[in-house]
This record gives C-alpha cells, structure tokens and sequence, in this order.
C-alpha cells in the first residue's frame, strides 16, 4: 500500500524552495567561470557533496558494500551523471545560464521517451504524448529562431544549447537505468553516492586534461563552492529524496517547470542576461510540455469524470 501523500502546504514550500536552489546553480557556476572553470567546480562540489554525504551514511549505519549487485549499474549512472554536468560546464562556455538551465530541464521528456521503451508500468498516455510533441516542437522554434538572428555569436550560444540538450538526455539516461535496475530498491544515498564519486573523479580529470584546472580563490568563487558543494549537491538532494519517499511523485512532477523559470529569472537579475523574443517564445510550448510529461497521470486522473452510479 502507498502511504504517500497528497501536496500539502508544508510540501508547496520545499519545492519552491528546491526549484529555486536548482535554478540559481547555472547562474553561480556562469557568474564565476572566469575565476573557477566550470568542470572544475562541479568536480569539487561533487567531492565536497560526496564526503557529507558519506558521513550521513555513517550515522545511519548505512554501509556502501560493492557486492550487493549495484557495483555495475552504479557506475554506469556515475559516468552518466558525470557526462551530463560535464556537458553543462562546457556548454556554459558559450550559452547564457538561462539556455542552459531550460534545456537541461527538458530531462523529463526524454526520460519518460525512455522509460515508456523499458517499463510497461511507464506507458505514455495522450496528455504526455502531447507534452513531449509541445516540448520538442518549442525546442525547434528557439533554435530556428535565433539561428537566423545574425549575431556573430549565434553559432557559439547554438552549440551551447545543443550541449544542454545533450546533458539532458545524459540526466534522463540516469534516470531511466535507476528505474531499470537493482538501484531501484537500493538506499537513495548509496545511489547519490556512485553520482557523487564518479562526477568527482571525471570531471577533476577532465579539467586538468583541457587545462581548465586553474583556480583563482576570489571570496565569490568560495561563495559559489559552498552554495554547490552543501546546499545543491548535498542538502537539496536529500531533501528532494525525502520528497519523493513522504509525497506523491506524479503530483511533485507539476513544480518541475518552476527550475527553469527561476533560472531565467536570476540569469536576467544576476547576470544582466538578454532575454531575447525567439527565445522567449520557444520556451513557454517547452516548460508546457515538461509540465505535462510529469504530471500527465495525475492530471488524466484529476480530469477523469466519476463514473455514474
């Protein structure tokens, strides 16, 4: 028996406060890329989250034993996690936050395409199907949009979009082998974990590869390690993890719409971001159909006429 809740007001607030939190980490990592790469930060921040994260285990008692059959499909959504924020940092490199953090969301779409191929139980229904003919049809209008807008740059903030797209597809592909796998069942923890560790590792590699390791220690970029490294990766998570055990997934789905937003919102406050009308108007079908991909069961239920009697 599900003995989830119901949204209640107590829930209204943590979402908005985790939707903000989500929206704003785009922002701190374009703020401070020219003192702190963004592969490089994200590789820290994944340290930072991942030690915390294993002292709450030890409190708990929880153990993070290999042989438990989630050796492999641990990593796999470690390299995973680790290839979707790489994607961001470098597509941060010639993208607004604001892009970035749209396009990144758009990660339930392709996640339900996913899940709908692998579980029976994750079919598709018409309202979703209309989400994701909405979402991808927004897509298109913001990269048509501003391909023929004549900006020098057009090309650059084109590839960093595109990268965004990709690290999507990277966080859905996370999603769908969590769902599809023995870490289904496994402690949230241990699952954030492999994340954790594996981003760690990658990235911080990754980084001093492309020479991209070098770090100047301003008080705003120790700011910005922080916020990424306790608040984001570490206390957000869990709470979001506890969201998902005490709450009703399919009704926490419908806030999802509210991290882009806020995004949008702090690049333009933030950062002075343009917010350009191609743009603009190929977002709103996008956050439509994100709404509707998430919450599409619970709005069919909620629209389903009672039978007579």
């Amino acid at each position: 028996m599900d003995t989830r809740k119901a949204i209640d007001g107590q829930a209204i607030v943590v979402m908005v406060v985790l939707c903000a939190t989500w929206g704003m980490q785009q922002v701190a990592l374009k703020a401070t890329a020219a003192d702190m790469a963004p592969a490089m930060q994200i590789g820290l921040r994944s340290g930072i989250a991942a030690c915390l994260v294993a002292l709450v285990m030890h409190l708990r008692g929880e153990r993070m034993s290999l042989r438990d059959g989630t050796l492999l499909p641990g990593l796999a959504v470690g390299v995973l996690f680790a290839l979707e924020f790489l994607l961001v940092a470098e597509g941060l490199r010639h993208t607004s936050a604001s892009h970035m953090v749209v396009f990144l969301y758009t990660a339930p779409i392709f996640a339900a395409l996913g899940l709908h191929w692998r579980l029976p139980a994750e079919r598709l229904g018409l309202l979703q199907w209309s989400g994701i003919a909405l979402a991808f049809s927004g897509i298109a209008m913001t990269f048509l949009g501003r391909g023929q807008a004549g900006a020098s740059d057009a090309t650059s903030i084109l590839w960093g979009d595109f990268l965004g797209v990709l690290a999507a597809i990277s966080w859905a592909a996370t999603t769908v082998v969590v769902r599809c796998s023995v870490l289904s069942t496994a402690a949230p923890a241990k699952t954030l974990q492999y994340q954790l560790v594996m981003a760690c590792v990658l990235l911080l590699a990754g980084a001093v590869v492309t020479g991209q390791s070098h770090v100047n220690w301003t008080p705003t970029v120790w700011a910005s390690l922080a916020f990424h490294g306790i608040i984001v990766s570490f206390a957000s998570f869990l709470a979001w993890f506890w969201m998902l055990r005490t709450y009703l997934a399919s009704r926490l789905g419908v806030f999802s719409f509210m991290t882009p937003l806020f995004g949008m919102l702090f690049g333009a406050w933030l950062l002075g971001e343009p917010m350009e009308a191609g743009f603009l108007i190929g977002a709103i079908p996008v956050l439509a159909g994100i709404v509707l991909v998430s919450a599409g069961p619970w709005l069919e239920q909620m629209f389903k006429k009672p039978k007579a009697t």
